[in-house]
C-alpha cells in the first residue's frame, strides 16, 4: 500500500476499524494478513489492542475496534519483515514505544473529551471562558508532545536502521 491509499484508509476510518475490516482491506489490496498473524503482533506488543465499542441497538453487543494507524503499523512491519527482520528485532529497535504513545494519545484524548463536555454545561460561566481557552492550549500540547515522541522514536529506529545497512 502507498501513501495515497493509507492517507485514504486513515481520512475514511477515523473512528477505527474492526479486525475483519482491517483483514478484509489486506486481502482487497493482495496483502497476506490472517487473524492468527494479527493477534500475534498484538500479543507482542507491535500493534496495540483493539478497544471494545458498544454497537447501537438492544442486545447488540460490544465490538473491537482497532485506531485506523494499525493498518500503517502492519505495512511497516511487513516491510521490515521483507528486510528480512524478526519480529523480535522490530518490537525491539523500531516500534518500542509506539503503543505506549498510541495509548497516551488516546487517553489524553478522552480527558480533553471529558473536560469539553463539563465545559459545555459551564458555557454560561464567565470562568468557564478562560478554562476553554486553558484546555485549548493543552490540546495543542498534547498533539506536539505526542509528535515529538513519535518523531523521537522514528530517529531512534532510524538510527539502528542506518547501522544495519553500513554494517552490511
Amino acid at each position: 500500500m502507498d501513501e495515497r491509499t493509507l492517507s485514504a484508509i486513515e481520512r475514511q476510518s477515523p473512528g477505527g476499524l474492526t479486525s475483519a475490516e482491517i483483514l478484509d482491506l489486506f486481502a482487497r489490496h493482495g496483502l497476506a494478513l490472517s487473524e492468527a498473524t494479527l493477534r500475534k503482533y498484538v500479543q507482542l506488543g507491535l500493534l496495540p489492542r483493539s478497544v471494545r465499542v458498544g454497537r447501537k441497538g438492544k442486545h447488540q453487543g460490544s465490538q473491537g475496534i482497532y485506531p485506523v494507524s494499525v493498518v500503517r503499523q502492519i505495512v511497516s512491519i511487513k516491510r521490515m519483515m521483507a528486510e528480512d527482520m524478526t519480529i523480535e528485532r522490530i518490537a525491539r529497535e523500531f516500534l518500542f514505544i509506539r503503543n505506549d504513545v498510541a495509548e497516551l494519545e488516546r487517553t489524553l484524548s478522552e480527558i480533553f473529551t471529558k473536560l469539553e463536555d463539563v465545559l459545555r454545561e459551564k458555557k454560561s460561566d464567565r470562568g468557564a471562558q478562560a478554562v476553554q481557552r486553558d484546555v485549548v492550549a493543552a490540546r495543542a500540547q498534547s498533539r506536539d508532545l505526542v509528535a515529538r515522541l513519535e518523531a523521537i522514536e522514528t530517529k531512534l529506529g532510524a538510527g539502528t536502521k542506518m547501522e544495519k545497512l553500513t554494517a552490511s
